[in-house]
């Protein structure tokens, strides 16, 4: 049995797959319009969450996507060139938070034993 394509019927009906719509053009079509899929997972014992996962996929061109505010990977730092650049930095920078940290020990460790009142040496042993 086959499918046979008829011009001259007056009916159109639903279009069959020859009709024409390939991949690509159903492809475009989600990119142009762009789709969502949502879905949350819970794993609970009794009345206790154990587990929760949010899912939420954003299926669109990137023209589409900067449409609607969605930029983030211009701006992440594992998709960009500076990558690595910016991993040494912000290394170096925790280094240095160390370092102001352990200053900052150090100078209430010296503040709080000069507060402390000096006793005088022993005048009694003096004889």
């Amino acid at each position: 049995m086959t499918l046979q394509s008829r011009s001259s019927s007056p009916q159109r009906g639903v279009p069959m797959s020859t009709s024409g719509s390939s991949l690509a053009d159903i492809l475009e079509r989600v990119l142009d319009k762009g789709i969502v899929i949502a879905g949350d997972i819970s794993v609970s014992v009794g009345s206790t969450e154990l587990l929760s996962i949010r899912i939420r996929l954003l299926i669109a061109s990137v023209d589409k996507a900067k449409e609607i505010g969605i930029n983030w990977w211009e701006s992440d730092p594992y998709l960009s060139s500076q990558a690595q650049q910016l991993s040494q930095s912000n290394q170096q920078l925790l280094e240095e938070v160390k370092r102001l940290q352990e200053e900052v020990r150090s100078l209430k460790a010296l503040t709080s034993q000069s507060s402390q009142p000096v006793t005088p040496p022993n005048s009694e042993n003096d004889d």
